[in-house]
């Protein structure tokens, strides 16, 4: 879901495939604190929940849908 908003909203972003298993998840770790992902992070702000990250990107770059 997030990656359909980030691309109804063209918004450039990096992904980042991670191990399955939640322990081996150390780079999402270091960023967030915790193993699940998705993980958003948007300059200084990490956002760790699917509809919180949805939430953040429809506020702060819903712009560029118009046109």
């Amino acid at each position: 879901m997030v990656r359909n908003v980030l691309d109804q909203l063209r918004l450039e972003y990096e992904k980042i495939d991670v191990p399955w298993q939640h322990s081996m998840r150390q780079e999402v770790f270091e960023v967030s604190g915790q193993y699940m992902v998705p993980v958003l992070v948007d300059g200084d702000t990490v956002i760790d929940d699917e509809y919180e990250i949805i939430d953040h990107l429809k506020r702060n770059y819903a712009k560029n849908l118009q046109g």
